[in-house]
């Protein structure tokens, strides 16, 4: 094997790590702590499930924007007040709280373990 395979095979791996580590700047929330603070007036719950998942059970509370939509709909959103968000295992609200933090949101909240560790 060559060293331009090696090369790409790590780029690889350090991209794939990267989109599995928390955002900076993105609080991390466990499930406990989402009980205690769920329908809180001035938070934005934000699941970015698709529609069909949402509508097979969601949590009280929680807006349906799902993460393909979430670029197109960021004007539903206030980015002074802050945003929580979640999916079915927390890798979709990771990446919907990167586009969130990309685009100027500064409070950004992600569910770890998403909707799977609310049940």
């Amino acid at each position: 094997m060559t060293i331009a395979f090696y090369l790409i095979l790590t780029a690889v791996a350090v991209m794939a790590l990267k989109n599995m580590m928390p955002a900076a700047g993105v609080r991390q929330v466990t499930a406990a702590e989402l009980k205690k603070d769920t329908g809180k007036k001035e938070k934005q719950w934000i699941d970015v499930r698709t529609p069909g998942e949402f509508k097979a059970g969601h949590i009280a509370g929680f807006k349906n924007i799902p993460l393909h939509q979430l670029s197109a709909r960021l004007k539903e959103l206030d980015p002074q007040q802050e945003v929580v968000v979640m999916c079915q295992s927390g890798m979709r609200s990771q990446k919907a709280a990167r586009l969130l933090k990309k685009k100027g949101f500064k409070y950004i909240a992600n569910v770890a373990g998403g909707i799977g560790a609310w049940k």
